[in-house]
């Protein structure tokens, strides 16, 4: 470590997309890399490692459920353990829907706010623990979005969970600031995903448009004109893990090229 003490990130998550863009620009930053992800994602967790560890950093890749408050902290303990302490929490892990209210059935309902709401909290009341423990202070980020400040059709439920995540990232900023905890969270918009293709599809075949043009639609709406990239939000999530976003807590903020201001 050329006498550099190591800090330690860990990302949920982390197997694929935005929170595989996250553990590969912090490695690049000089942490260690606690790559979380569903038992399911395994081969997707190896990578990610293997990733990590090319780019001359340690990693360890640890399965589990955010939506299970025994498995956030199994995932902190055995990245830890490991790894020797944590310095960086990004609770990257949700999952989306993409259904009209009208249409949104009550166990997937259940399965968004346990995985989008709920293991965030857990996530942060996790890490909070842990950098308590370790009396160290240190840093929790959440993955909001831009329809955190404005929805979108056809993603109500989703949208009512990232409004969560911002309001708990504020409250959570208040609770742990005596703790030397800061607490923030970045707000992704239109990312080049297969969430932003799935909603495409299904706002096209509802208007009875052409595949393609709810997604260029959005497009058109970017100031900065095209879509995001996961290096552009980890980018961002770079930032709020190192000492230059010190100074800030309990802010959200949008990466997506220029749609919404807050």
């Amino acid at each position: 470590m050329s006498g550099i003490e190591s800090r330690v990130a860990l990302i949920t998550g982390a197997g694929r997309g935005i929170g595989r863009a996250i553990a590969e620009r912090l490695a690049d930053d000089g942490f260690d890399i606690i790559v979380a992800d569903v038992v399911d994602a395994q081969e997707n967790i190896d990578a990610v490692v293997a990733a990590v560890e090319s780019r001359g950093r340690r990693a360890i890749g640890v399965a589990g459920d955010v939506s299970n408050p025994e498995d956030v902290e199994r995932i902190v303990k055995e990245g830890t353990d490991a790894l020797g302490q944590l310095n960086v929490f990004v609770a990257n892990a949700g999952i989306a829907q993409v259904d009209e209210i009208l249409d949104v059935k009550p166990d997937d309902l259940d399965r968004l706010i346990d995985v989008n709401i709920k293991g965030v909290f857990y996530s942060y009341q996790s890490a909070a623990r842990q950098f308590i423990a370790q009396g160290t202070g240190g840093k929790i980020i959440g993955a909001a979005s831009i329809v955190a400040f404005r929805p979108f059709p056809v993603l109500a439920s989703y949208s009512a969970t990232k409004w969560a995540v911002r309001g708990l990232t504020q409250a959570a900023a208040m609770e742990f600031a005596r703790h030397n905890i800061t607490v923030n969270a970045y707000a992704p918009g239109v990312v080049g995903t297969a969430m932003w293709d799935l909603i495409d599809e299904r706002l096209t075949t509802r208007d009875d448009k052409p595949r393609g043009s709810a997604l260029q639609a959005q497009v058109d709406n970017i100031l900065l004109g095209r879509v995001s990239e996961p290096a552009d939000v980890a980018k961002l999530v770079s930032y709020l893990s190192g000492p230059d976003s010190d100074h800030m807590t309990g802010q959200t903020v949008l990466i997506d090229g220029g749609i919404n201001f807050s």
